[in-house]
């Protein structure tokens, strides 16, 4: 496995590696953190970070076929409750139309009118509620998906680390804190690969 060429890459395992080396070497308990780059660079060299590779969560959920079919689920979903919404709207404004012709033309007395413009300012706030509720249940939705998503990969990940024994299997995202890794230390595809299968046989 090779090793991880520059620094920048294994500051969360070097803060593991102080943390051990402070806590469990014998040094005194009054030594300090290094205060230069070279103290800083004998500590790293002193620690071993064989065992350590990262997955692209990226490009893992654009190839993860469960992602997929989540969010085809998830878009249904979000189809229905437009189309219930724009049902309702339609009706309300059918509605106010009717209302609005009838008063133009007083086919409707005063007493009347009020009784129908209260009931258009219910139904409108009927479908307030409903838009704000529909919204609601589609963001739960996709926060019960992410959920799903990211046990079925952590799940996978560690069937797949009782035969590779590895120390760390870091994310790396853009924008995420993994700066750089070596992409030897990529297992991205392999992770597809297996996970995808593992899917589609429980799938069948």
């Amino acid at each position: 496995m090779k090793k991880l060429s520059l620094y920048v890459n294994i500051v969360l395992i070097v803060a593991v590696g102080l943390l051990f080396y402070l806590h469990f070497s014998n040094a005194e308990k009054s030594k300090k953190l290094p205060e230069n780059l070279e103290d800083f660079k004998t500590i790293t060299n002193s620690i071993d970070i064989e065992g350590i590779v990262y997955v692209n969560f990226d490009t893992l959920l654009m190839n993860y076929d469960f992602y997929y079919d989540l969010q085809n689920q998830l878009n249904e979903k979000r189809k229905k409750m437009e189309a219930e919404l724009n049902s309702q709207s339609k009706v309300f404004e059918n509605q106010a139309a009717d209302f609005q012709n009838k008063v133009q033309k007083g086919l409707i007395t005063r007493a009347r009118a009020q009784e129908m413009e209260q009931e258009l300012l219910n139904k409108q706030q009927e479908l307030i509620q409903l838009k704000d509720d529909l919204s609601m249940q589609l963001l739960e939705e996709e926060q019960v998906m992410n959920r799903r998503l990211q046990y079925s990969i952590l799940e996978f990940l560690e069937e797949y680390n009782e035969t590779h024994n590895y120390q760390f299997i870091l994310s790396n995202t853009l924008g995420g804190t993994l700066l750089f890794a070596n992409s030897g230390l990529n297992i991205t595809e392999e992770v597809i690969l297996g996970i995808n299968e593992k899917y589609n046989s429980q799938k069948k």
